[in-house]
């Protein structure tokens, strides 16, 4: 197989979808690696890195998606890589179809195959593609909050972890994921008071015992989101269900009664934010304020940290790339339930309940195709 590694394009998206390591795998695998020049330069993998592993590098994105069987990427392809896709194309990256109806409508009228590393699902029905970057994201997520609750950025001036005399930030995390998760961890290191919200009684339990006691647990319901926003400092969205659009927990109301330099940041934004005042943003213009209260919602957090990000990330995307290469898509979405968990569009056919729930279209179970 052909396997071709665009250069990312999105705003400030400094992430590469393949390391030179898995070129090299690759390669030894039989297949050819197409990529584009300078893909990884500012993930800090050289064109001299790639050749050595034994890509070839391509002058441009045309033929970088021209030439390959298979794209692999990091992020959803904007509207100026649509002209690239042609039938039977396998695209295989993050796609969050489900509030992104033009990108859906180009990938079903392409006939191209859509593979979604948000919806992969491993044997114990994880989302193993999903978690890497939701780790990074859930940390960067507090740093990110600390530096803009500064007053440069339009922040309340505080520090997040106080000093002797002083209280700490209160920092709100909705969602107990992985995401809520790694801020907690962030959150707590830095010494603020942290409150984490979800629905799940059972979660709640289980993060009482692992952070023995530090972090405070809320039940989700809107009176307990209400009283928690109105008290934060720093307030995390980080709710997902996967594949669909977020849920709109914290209502522009609950925003408006927030203090003043609060900070938001929203990280279930790729699907459309959890906050309903949450907008997309990116790296150039990251935030703005609504009724005095800073949003930071950028749609590609961890290509901040783009070595890190891409390292996870293609940590847990390379052995799927692999098998996709060496059995082919058709096959390998027969044979292997996760990677058809994947497929969001096949040959013109909307594939994801989810999606299309999200879209109001309709779909059809992808083994119906294959």
């Amino acid at each position: 197989m052909i396997i071709g590694v665009p250069k990312e394009v999105k705003d400030h998206e400094s992430r590469v979808g393949i390391t030179p390591s898995g070129v090299k795998s690759l390669v030894d695998a039989g297949h050819k690696v197409l990529v584009e020049t300078k893909a990884g330069e500012l993930s800090a993998f050289t064109d001299d890195a790639y050749q050595s592993a034994g890509a070839v590098i391509v002058g441009s994105a045309h033929d970088t998606w021209r030439l390959a069987d298979m794209v692999v990427k990091v992020k959803e392809p904007i509207e100026k890589e649509y002209q690239h896709f042609r039938e039977g194309l396998v695209l295989f990256t993050y796609l969050h179809l489900a509030p992104l109806t033009e990108l859906t409508n180009a990938l079903l009228e392409k006939k191209v195959i859509g593979i979604a590393y948000e919806t992969v699902r491993d044997a114990a029905g994880s989302l193993p593609l999903l978690t890497p970057m939701s780790e990074v994201a859930g940390r960067l997520s507090v740093q990110v909050g600390a530096a803009y609750l500064q007053r440069e950025h339009g922040g309340r001036g505080l520090l997040l972890g106080g000093v002797p005399g002083v209280p700490p930030g209160n920092v709100v995390i909705i969602g107990g994921g992985v995401v809520g998760v790694n801020a907690a961890k962030m959150a707590l290191g830095l010494g603020a008071k942290v409150t984490l919200i979800d629905l799940n009684l059972n979660r709640l339990r289980e993060l009482d015992d692992i952070f023995n006691g530090r972090l405070h647990t809320l039940a989700s319901n809107s009176y307990n989101i209400t009283y928690a926003a109105s008290e934060a400092d720093l307030l995390i969205g980080g709710v997902l269900i996967p594949g669909a659009a977020a849920p709109k927990l914290v209502t522009r109301t609950m925003v408006s009664k927030m203090k003043k330099g609060a900070v938001i940041v929203d990280v279930a934004i790729d699907q459309g934010g959890c906050i309903e005042t949450a907008k997309p943003t990116t790296h150039t213009n990251p935030s703005y304020e609504v009724d005095g209260v800073v949003h930071y919602c950028v749609t590609n957090m961890p290509a901040a940290v783009p070595n890190t990000s891409t390292l996870a990330l293609t940590n847990a995307t390379f052995p799927y790339v692999l098998k996709l290469a060496n059995h082919g898509a058709d096959v390998a979405i027969r044979e292997n339930d996760g990677i058809a968990e994947g497929v969001n569009t096949f040959r013109g056919t909307l594939t994801y309940e989810a999606v299309a729930e999200s879209q109001a279209r309709t779909w059809k179970p992808v083994h119906e195709l294959v």
